[in-house]
């Protein structure tokens, strides 16, 4: 569990690493990514109430309303951990636009949650992390698993 938390660990700095203002819209969910990654790989791991703690973790560390990622991490978790082997025999293309379904609804029910709560407006720019995020997965996942092979993560 301790090289799954370093993965998740390594996924945060990504989130917070600061980018130039132009990139800053196209940043993909490093974390979400890798949850989503372990979701998927060794679901008894790493679960829903994982998923909620590094949420609020990165409700503290970004300074957003709190539970707010919590939540959307845990939706999306569940959803993933609760088709783990249907996703788990798509080839690698179609995982990454399934990963970008899951990732627009990240993103829409973050979007719903601000506007609730902080009565924030729809912009395009919401969804660039979604595109994104698609690309990377093929990456994140290739990486990942290179990761968990060589260390024999179980």
């Amino acid at each position: 569990m301790l090289l799954i938390a370093l993965s998740i660990f390594f996924a945060l700095v990504m989130a917070l690493m600061p980018l130039p203002f132009s990139l800053e819209p196209f940043r993909p969910d490093w974390v979400l990514l890798v949850l989503m990654y372990w979701s998927l790989a060794l679901p008894h791991r790493l679960n829903i109430g994982t998923a909620w703690v590094v949420g609020l973790l990165i409700d503290l560390a970004t300074g957003s309303s709190l539970g707010v990622n919590s939540l959307t991490y845990s939706v999306c978790i569940f959803v993933t951990a609760s088709n783990f082997q249907k996703i788990r025999n798509f080839s690698l293309w179609q995982q990454s636009l399934l990963i970008g379904l899951f990732l627009t609804l990240y993103h829409l029910m973050q979007f719903w949650l601000n506007h609730f709560l902080l009565g924030v407006y729809f912009s395009p720019h919401y969804l660039w992390p979604v595109l994104t995020g698609m690309l990377s997965w093929i990456w994140v996942f290739l990486l990942l698993r290179k990761y968990r092979r060589h260390f024999r993560i179980r």
